[in-house]
């Protein structure tokens, strides 16, 4: 399409009432702050002194404003879905509190205890959640779980442990 000569040619009155309107009604202060800049363009104001009132660069009010001249939509102002990791991809406490009462052995694993390296491992694995170490200990962490060193324990106590200590043969 190509560009008027004067932006504020591109809107129509019903263009400038439906900005006021998506204004009125705007919850998010991104997307008031885009049709806001829209309309100050709509209205006859320069891009470059919407830019300026808006605190945004030049190109990103034209970006805005060919949003909504290509939409004549206020809503396609708001904020397209981004990637990243979904937000079901966290364990929840039970299922979490479930694996740990598990034994390694049973689950494959040569270890008598989880660490966190390897119940990250079984959480990629078995649960299809990856997930780094790092991210593991925090959500343990947030979910109220403290992370120890195993203590070993003898099976039984040694008959001349009082002989090893220093103590009397009496104790």
């Amino acid at each position: 399409m190509p560009r008027p000569s004067n932006l504020a040619d591109a809107f129509t009155t019903v263009d400038r009432r439906r900005l006021v309107r998506a204004l009125r009604g705007a919850a998010d202060a991104r997307v008031y702050r885009r049709v806001a800049a829209v309309l100050a363009v709509a209205d006859g104001r320069s891009v470059a002194e919407s830019a300026r009132q808006f605190r945004v660069d030049r190109t990103t009010v034209h970006r805005w404003v060919a949003t909504y001249v290509a939409t004549r939509d206020p809503n396609a102002l708001a904020d397209a879905e981004r990637r990243g990791r979904p937000p079901g991809a966290d364990i929840s406490t039970r299922r979490l509190a479930a694996i740990l009462r598990r034994d390694p052995r049973r689950c494959g694993y040569r270890a008598t205890t989880w660490t966190v390296a390897l119940l990250a491992a079984y959480c990629a694995e078995r649960l299809g959640r990856p997930m780094t170490p790092r991210t593991l200990r925090r959500r343990l962490h947030h979910h109220g779980f403290r992370w120890k060193r195993p203590r070993y324990t003898y099976s039984e106590r040694a008959p001349h442990l009082a002989q090893k200590k220093g103590l009397s043969a009496v104790a």
